[in-house]
């Protein structure tokens, strides 16, 4: 269970929060949900998000149920540095589809004193790292990694199965492309697909 650090009061401590996990385990919901509690606690709050990823909306951050956000869909993640202004919290979704200079822009941003929320895909359709998510676990001072159902079996869900033929490492999809699996029924899919 994850519990919110508090903050100082004597002078403003920055810290990098990752949430991760396959698709369909609640990833974008968890950032959703502490976003507004930040909103809540009348923090200035800045949400970012590739702007590659438009499979619900051009500028919303929306997760699979449908609940959303306001976002700033961003090309680049050094431009988070940019736009931030002088937000106290700053979520960014989809991490794994931004370059590694986001682990750059994310402690830069700590260090000044910023929440860091970062919610994405630990691993790819191969079951492999993905993109600067690996780092920025390693460099985040929390880790939350949510799970899924395994779609064959019941099971908890860690992968993330893409289920047609496709090689490009980076394809947005939703339940008809990619479903959650365990790990064995992940590996036996991917021994049937001769992967």
């Amino acid at each position: 269970m994850f519990i919110e650090p508090r903050a100082h009061t004597d002078k403003r401590k920055g810290w990098i929060e990752v949430v991760c996990g396959s698709m369909f385990s609640g990833k974008t919901e968890e950032l959703i949900r502490r976003l507004n509690r930040a909103k809540i606690a009348n923090l200035q709050v800045e949400i970012f998000k590739p702007s590659v990823d438009t499979r619900y909306d051009e500028i919303e951050v929306v997760s699979h149920n449908q609940n959303s956000i306001h976002s700033t869909p961003v090309a680049s993640s050094l431009n988070i540095l940019l736009m931030c202004g002088e937000a106290n919290v700053i979520g960014i979704d989809e991490a794994q589809f931004f370059d590694q200079e986001l682990v750059f822009v994310c402690e830069k941003l700590a260090e000044q004193g910023v929440r860091v929320i970062v919610a994405g895909l630990d691993m790819d359709y191969l079951g492999k790292p993905f993109g600067p998510m690996p780092a920025l676990m390693a460099i985040a001072e929390y880790v939350t990694k949510v799970h899924a159902i395994c779609m064959v079996c019941g099971d908890i869900a860690t992968h993330s199965y893409r289920k047609i033929n496709n090689d490009s490492l980076v394809m947005l999809g939703e339940q008809d492309t990619y479903e959650a699996r365990c790990r064995f029924c992940f590996n036996d899919g991917m021994k049937q697909q001769n992967v």
